[in-house]
C-alpha cells in the first residue's frame, strides 16, 4: 500500500503541534507546582538528597543465607515514607538507596527497619552521603551543552553531505522528538505516577537525537538520489516515493529496537525503567517525525522555493 504523506501534511503538522502544546502546558503547570518548581519533576540527581549504602554482615550465622529481595526493601522504604526512592541491590549482600534529605534519626530508623527484614548490616561497610544540588546543576548544564553540540553537529554534517535546507528540517524534526518526549514526561510527572527524570533521561534524549537523524538521513538520501535522476519531477511525488521505499526499513528498525526496550522496561528494574520508557517514546516519535514531519517540511519548502523562482522568471520576462 502506497501512502501519500504530503497529501495530509497539514494533519501531521497539527497532530505534532497539538502534542507539543499539551506538553508545554504540562511543563508550565509543573513549573508553577510548589512541590516541583521545574518543567519536569527532578530526581535526586538534580535536587540533591541522601545516598545510603548498607552491606550485610556475613560473619554472623545465617545472616547471608538468603538473597536480598528488592521488593522487601521497597516495602520497608515505603513504610518509612520514602516511596519513589531509587533502590538497587549491590552485589549479593549490599543495598544502595538514593532518597530525599534525611535527618540522622530518619536514617537510623530506616537502617533498623531494613536490618529487621533483610539481616544485620556491617557498620564498618555502611556508607551514608549527602548529595547537594550543585552536582544536579552541573549535570543539567552538561546535558544541555551536549544537546546543543549534537544539534550543531547534525546541522554541519547534513549541510555538508546534503544542503542547508535538509539540515535545518532534520534538526527541526529532531527538536520535535525531544520536545514531545520531554512533554510526555512532564505529564507523567504531574500524574499519580509522579515520574521523575534523572541523569539517564539526558542520556536518553541524546540517544533519541541520533536515532531520529539516522532515520531522516535514509529518507533524505533517497530524495537526493531521485532529484539527481529526475530534476524536473514534482518534489511531492519524489518525497512520497522516498518515504514509501524506506517505510519498511523504518518500521522494522523501530519495532525491533522497541521490542528490546520493552523488555528492559518490564524486567530491567526501577533504575532503567524510565530510561527505557523515554527511549520507547523517543524512537516511536522519531520514526513518525522522519516520515511525516522532516520529509513533508522539505517538500513544502522546495515547492515554495520553486514557486518563488518561477514568479521571478515570469516578472523578468
Amino acid at each position: 500500500m502506497k501512502i501519500s504523506v504530503n497529501k495530509s501534511r497539514g494533519l501531521w503538522w497539527s497532530i505534532s503541534l497539538g502534542v507539543i502544546l499539551i506538553g508545554i502546558v504540562a511543563m508550565f503547570i509543573s513549573w508553577q507546582n510548589p512541590t516541583i518548581r521545574a518543567p519536569l519533576r527532578p530526581s535526586l540527581d538534580f535536587v540533591g538528597g541522601t545516598r545510603l549504602q548498607f552491606e550485610r554482615d556475613c560473619s554472623q550465622p545465617v545472616n547471608c543465607d538468603q538473597p536480598i529481595d528488592i521488593n522487601v526493601v521497597r516495602e520497608v522504604a515505603k513504610s518509612q515514607g520514602l516511596e519513589g526512592s531509587s533502590i538497587q541491590i549491590v552485589g549479593e549482600n549490599g543495598i544502595s538507596i538514593r532518597t530525599r534529605d534525611l535527618s540522622t534519626d530518619a536514617r537510623t530508623q530506616l537502617q533498623t527497619a531494613l536490618s529487621a527484614k533483610v539481616g544485620a548490616f556491617d557498620p564498618q561497610k555502611n556508607q551514608i552521603d549527602s548529595v547537594g544540588p550543585t552536582l544536579g546543576r552541573e549535570l543539567f548544564n552538561s546535558g544541555m551543552i551536549a544537546l546543543t553540540v549534537s544539534f550543531l553537529g547534525i546541522i554541519g554534517y547534513l549541510a555538508f553531505r546534503f544542503q542547508l535546507d535538509y539540515a535545518i528540517f532534520a534538526v527541526l524534526a529532531t527538536f520535535h522528538d525531544v520536545l514531545v518526549t520531554v512533554g510526555i514526561f512532564a505529564i507523567l510527572g504531574l500524574s499519580p505516577l509522579a515520574t521523575e527524570v534523572d541523569s539517564l533521561f539526558v542520556v536518553a534524549l541524546l540517544t533519541i537525537t541520533g536515532f531520529s537523524v539516522n532515520d531522516t538521513v535514509v529518507i533524505y538520501d533517497r530524495i537526493r538520489e531521485t532529484l539527481k535522476q529526475e530534476p524536473n519531477r514534482a518534489i511531492t511525488d519524489i518525497v512520497d516515493d522516498a518515504v514509501n521505499q524506506t517505510l519498511g526499513r523504518s518500521i522494522n528498525t523501530t519495532l525491533t529496537t522497541i521490542l528490546s526496550l520493552v523488555a528492559i522496561f518490564l524486567f530491567g528494574g526501577e533504575t532503567l525503567k524510565y530510561f527505557a520508557l523515554a527511549l520507547i517514546i523517543g524512537f516511536v516519535v522519531g520514526a513518525y517525525s522522519s516520515i511525516f514531519i522532516a520529509s513533508t517540511l522539505l517538500a513544502w519548502w522546495r515547492e515554495r522555493h520553486s514557486s518563488v523562482k518561477m514568479e521571478g522568471v515570469g516578472s523578468s520576462e
